[in-house]
């Protein structure tokens, strides 16, 4: 059963959007048709045949999907010198389709330095953002200054098939490269899905403040792990001092 991809305001549950993101893993994504920003025509049956990197952005959120873009194009660079200049494709999806346009997609590209001839910034009608969010898993709600929603990357297979979810505005090391890689050798999506502590952690970080209009960083989480551990290693150390105490007293 797939979940709404637009929520209410205020109804945004990071918890719920992980499920509903990995939900998605080995789901075929429809031949949706998209008006990229060089005002094309875009069906995604057309780019069946090679891996795709989806990213789902909104061209107003300066503070988080723009440097998550830079980042990417880092990665993507990266990605292409390692695995070859036409083996895969990036599509970044303006998910605000009262915003969004062509125009604003064009200007968003430019304004990253973004040339790539295989790289597209695509939009749609409300409808299709969100018949294709649900296809990726994808969950956003209005929230103060923009949305609510999951910094996600989705690499769908040569197929048209959610691979894999990614986590975060952090690309570094293979974290783009091993799925791409993976699947050009064939592995099986559900095998590759499963998110790891460390983009589990980057998920439920991101959050959005509505009282400043801004996404920050809710660092409670591993403030808890990190209070937990120290807790966890003074009741140790004092617990070894006792003992060595009670043992040099006999």
């Amino acid at each position: 059963m797939q979940v709404a991809a637009t929520l209410a305001a205020a109804d945004f549950d990071p918890e719920e959007a992980m499920r509903n993101s990995q939900a998605a893993i080995a789901r075929t994504v429809g031949d949706h048709q998209l008006l990229t920003h060089r005002g094309e025509r875009l069906r995604l049956s057309t780019l069946r045949g090679r891996p795709v990197v989806v990213s789902m952005i909104y061209t107003s959120c300066v503070h988080i999907c723009t440097p998550t873009t830079a980042e990417l194009r880092r990665a993507v660079r990266e990605a292409r010198a390692t695995l070859g200049e036409s083996s895969f494709i990036v599509l970044s999806v303006g998910f605000d389709t009262r915003n969004d346009t062509p125009e604003r997609l064009a200007q968003f590209a430019r304004s990253l330095r973004i040339d790539d001839l295989e790289w597209y910034f695509a939009t749609a009608d409300e409808a299709t953002i969100s018949a294709l969010s649900r296809d990726l898993g994808f969950m956003y709600a209005p929230a103060t200054g923009g949305f609510d929603h999951l910094v996600q990357t989705t690499i769908l297979d040569d197929q048209g098939r959610v691979f894999r979810q990614l986590y975060g505005q952090s690309f570094a090391g293979p974290v783009l490269i091993d799925p791409l890689r993976r699947v050009r050798i064939g592995a099986s999506p559900i095998a590759a899905g499963a998110p790891g502590i460390l983009e589990r952690v980057r998920l439920l970080c991101t959050v959005y403040d509505p009282k400043s209009g801004r996404y920050r960083f809710d660092y409670s989480l591993i403030l808890s792990v990190v209070l937990g551990v120290g807790c966890f290693v003074l009741i140790a150390v004092f617990i070894g001092r006792n003992w060595r105490a009670a043992m040099r007293a006999r």
